[in-house]
């Protein structure tokens, strides 16, 4: 199964948050689904950093890399076809960075680790 990893999910996953749900945690650890970490959610990552509003308790710079690396993680890029489905979805959810995980997942017909409930009004596959 090919998982597209929620922002806070991988960051749970990585730091080994209780709030990480069971269910999550053992879809990331099977060797056998393929997790993904959208350009969005780094960027989002990235900005909170410089915004003091995260602290990943590290330099940016090489953080994501090192942990999807040693987690093997991979990262998904953003497509105009993404982009494409995103201009056509409607407002349920406001969170720029959440839309375009949406418009990923379901134009690449996966499930999506999270626990915001919001996602679901997209009619996406939620784990958690």
């Amino acid at each position: 199964m090919t998982l597209l990893l929620d922002t806070h999910a991988f960051l749970w996953f990585w730091w080994n948050d209780p709030r990480l749900s069971e269910t999550s945690s053992r879809a990331m650890c099977d060797p056998t689904n393929r997790k993904l970490v959208s350009v969005a959610s780094c960027w989002e990552v990235a900005i909170k950093v410089s915004l003091k509003k995260l602290d990943i308790g590290a330099r940016y710079q090489g953080y994501i890399h090192q942990h999807m690396v040693r987690n093997n993680f991979e990262l998904l890029s953003i497509t105009h076809d993404h982009m494409a489905l995103l201009a056509e979805m409607p407002f349920h959810h406001k969170d720029p960075f959440d839309r375009m995980l949406i418009a990923q997942a379901r134009h690449d017909e996966i499930s999506i680790v999270s626990g915001d409930t919001a996602l679901d009004a997209y009619g996406v596959t939620r784990i958690w």
